[in-house]
């Protein structure tokens, strides 16, 4: 189960250690989530939703266009919008014009303004929640918010720059690889088999739980 043999695996097949430090994804630094405004948060949330089940460069190429028709994404704005801008809002060119995923602004934006009235902002609740418990944190993501159970709220943390895994068709297929995952992705259980995993990695190496998942999945694809 040491983590030093996927190490060198994943170096090997992307040409050596500095190349592969070079593909790790950011962790924000101390004090960057809270630094982070709340409509940043209801933004990149609405990316996540609006990729999900959808090609992914076609979200970022219209994503100015988002950003104009949903005014900045202030979320105390967006938490009790009139319906009928949620109406014009999917006749509008600029947006992908899915109702259901358009729908879920007002929902996530309800999230984030209650979790900033309990902690002083949405940023300050991300970061005091604790990475060896990121199956709380989607929990809870997935019970407050809209559409995002699945991959949605793991890739929205890795966007943000919280630390935690992604479960990947690689990284599930690596931790299969080791005997560490036997349950059907996104259900609940395979969330807690690949916490145990990386908890116990990260303890061993004291990498960041970010670059853990990254590297399993390059030891593998």
């Amino acid at each position: 189960m040491s983590f030093s043999r996927i190490y060198d695996q994943a170096a090997a097949r992307k040409g050596g250690e500095v190349a592969l430090r070079s593909l790790l994804p950011r962790v924000a630094e101390p004090g960057e989530l809270q630094a982070m405004a709340d409509d940043r948060y209801l933004s990149e949330i609405t990316r996540c939703v609006f990729k999900a089940g959808f090609v992914w460069r076609v979200i970022e190429n219209k994503w100015p266009g988002f950003e104009s028709a949903f005014q900045g994404f202030v979320p105390l704005y967006w938490q009790q919008v009139p319906p009928e801008v949620l109406e014009d809002l999917a006749q509008d060119e600029r947006i992908v014009r899915n109702m259901q995923k358009i729908r879920t602004v007002p929902e996530n934006a309800r999230m984030i303004v209650d979790a900033a009235r309990e902690h002083g902002s949405f940023g300050a609740f991300l970061d005091c929640w604790p990475s060896d418990d990121q199956v709380g944190l989607l929990l809870w993501l997935k019970r407050n918010g809209a559409r995002l159970g699945g991959n949605t709220a793991q890739y929205f943390l890795r966007q943000v720059g919280w630390d935690g895994f992604i479960l990947s068709p690689d990284v599930v297929a690596g931790l299969r690889r080791e005997e560490l995952l036997d349950a059907t992705p996104g259900t609940r259980k395979a969330l807690v088999q690949a916490q145990q995993a990386f908890t116990a990695w990260h303890r061993e190496t004291g990498l960041p739980f970010s670059h853990l998942s990254r590297i399993l999945s390059f030891s593998v694809g």
